[in-house]
This record gives C-alpha cells, structure tokens and sequence, in this order.
C-alpha cells in the first residue's frame, strides 16, 4: 500500500496538515490578542491593565525596564511575532513540508524563538521584580504550547530538504519549492 504523498517519508502523520496546523493558528490569533491588549496598556491607549489574581504585578511587570528596553513595548513585539505566526501558519497547502519549505522555516523560526523569550520573560517576573502578570503568563503558555506541533513540521521540512541534497538537487531551488526539484524529491 502506497503512503500518501502529503505525509513526509517516514512520518505516520503529516505535521502541515490542516487538524495540526488550526490550533496553532487558534493559538497564534489568540496570543496576538492578549499581547495587542498588553501593549496597548504600555502605550497608555488603557489606564489600566487586567490583573484578576496578583494585585499590581502585571503594571509593576508591563512598566519595568525590561518591557522597555528596546524603541517599542517588548508586548508590541509579542503581538507581531504572533502575527507572523497567525499568517506563516495560514500559507500553503497540507504539502508545504516540500512545497513551501521558506514558509515551514519562517513559522517554526517565529515561534521556536519566540516561545524560548516568552519563558525567558516569565522567569525573570519573579527574579527581577517579584511579581507576576496574569496575561503574560498566558501569554507564555500559549508560545510554549504552540512549539512541539510547529517544530513537527519544522523537521518535516528540513528532512525534505535532506533529502533534496541527497539526491544532488539544489538545495536552494527546494527551499523555494521549484516544480523541477519538488517532483524529483518526494
């Protein structure tokens, strides 16, 4: 019985497949929302900031020097970085692994990354500042959730990209997902 050519070789699964990829889209949109909402706070757009269970640890974390050490809200950064999540996870069809191996890189590049400065984040809450912001920790949840089944597909491309050099194919025409190299490489 022949495997179906959307699951990569070797895989029982396909990792770009639609059920795999929604929730981290979910996720993703989310997570855009949570940190859109924190750093319209940051910008003083909201006089307040949610905070249901550790009194004023999200202010004291949202306006340490941490959240601002770079030209902008570390939160406006967080919420683009799960922008680029939202869209790179939308693009392409269950075959991107091999299609579109640039926009697998590109997701699993901003959420590997990403997730890794969220849990950086939360443990420096009570490190530094001795406090905790009850969306920040979401907000780092849902980066950590979203790695495993993103880093799935990540290896899934990077295998077919293997694979492309292995048999002697450019491997830069497969990173793009040229026709000539994709029906060679399967």
């Amino acid at each position: 019985m022949k495997q179906d050519p959307a699951i990569p070789p070797g895989w029982s699964y396909n990792p770009a497949s639609w059920p795999q990829r929604i929730p981290i889209i979910v996720l993703a949109l989310l997570g855009f929302g949570i940190a859109t909402y924190l750093a319209l706070y940051q910008l003083e757009v909201f006089p307040e900031v949610w905070e249901p269970f550790f009194g004023g640890g999200s202010r004291k974390i949202l306006n340490s020097s941490v959240s601002h050490i770079l030209p902008i809200p570390d939160a406006a950064l967080g919420a683009f970085g799960y922008l680029i999540d939202a869209v790179a996870g939308i693009i392409g069809s269950k075959r991107r692994w091999r299609t579109m191996p640039w926009i697998v890189v590109v997701f699993g590049l901003a959420i590997g990354p990403l997730g890794f400065i969220s849990v950086l984040l939360v443990i420096l809450q009570p490190v530094m500042f001795d406090a905790w912001c009850t969306l920040c920790l979401a907000s780092g949840v849902i980066s950590v959730v979203m790695i495993g089944p993103a880093l799935d597909e990540f290896l899934a491309s990077l295998q077919y990209l293997r694979r492309v050099k292995d048999a002697g194919e450019s491997v830069w025409k497969g990173f793009w997902g040229y026709k000539s190299v994709t029906e060679k490489v399967a």
